[in-house]
Formats: structure tokens, C-alpha cells, sequence
């Protein structure tokens, strides 16, 4: 009986803190870039194997945006940061296309 609470207590635990490295995941996971990536910098090899890294980045960026919305309204400098643009401003009559990702 006693070894039986034992186990019982031992599941509790592992689970207790498996569920705090979930929410601690997925919490940053909802940083910023920057701060996201200092995070999971210090993350052992064997986290990416036992947590569920896909389906809590795929919730915690989601976004809000739908098909067919309007963008949000930003501004970035050229390429030689001369002038900035703006997208209500330059594109507001025209429809476009935003890719964001990484090229290197």
C-alpha cells in the first residue's frame, strides 16, 4: 500500500511538471523574437524530444489576421534608409502581397 501512494505521488509529480514545462514553453513561445530565441538557447536536446513544441508553435503564432483582412499598418526604411515606407500611405489603393520569412 505504502509503495502503491508512492507511485501514485511520483505520477502526480511527472506530471505536475510536465504541464509547467508546457506552460513555460508555450509562454515563450508568445515573446518576442528576440527574447524567444535567448530562451531556447539555453534548452537541453532532450525537451525538443518529450514537449510538443509543433502544436504550441502553431498556437502561439497563429496571429489573428484571416484571409482577405487588411494587413496592419507598418513602416520600414529602404534599403539604402533614405526614406522610410509606408504601407497605408504607398499602398493603400492597391492590393499586396506580404511575405516575411528568412532567405539566408
Amino acid at each position: 500500500m505504502r509503495a502503491l501512494k508512492a507511485l501514485l505521488a511520483g505520477l502526480v509529480l511527472v506530471v505536475a511538471l510536465y504541464g509547467a514545462a508546457c506552460a513555460g514553453i508555450y509562454t515563450a513561445m508568445c515573446q518576442p523574437p528576440e527574447r524567444f530565441g535567448a530562451i531556447m538557447a539555453h534548452m537541453p536536446d532532450a525537451a525538443f524530444l518529450i514537449l510538443p513544441f509543433r502544436p504550441f508553435w502553431m498556437s502561439a503564432r497563429a496571429g489573428s489576421l484571416k484571409v482577405g483582412a487588411a494587413a496592419p499598418d507598418f513602416e520600414l526604411p529602404t534599403l539604402d534608409h533614405t526614406q522610410t515606407v509606408r504601407l497605408s500611405a504607398q499602398y493603400a489603393s492597391k492590393p499586396v502581397v506580404l511575405i516575411f520569412g528568412s532567405y539566408t
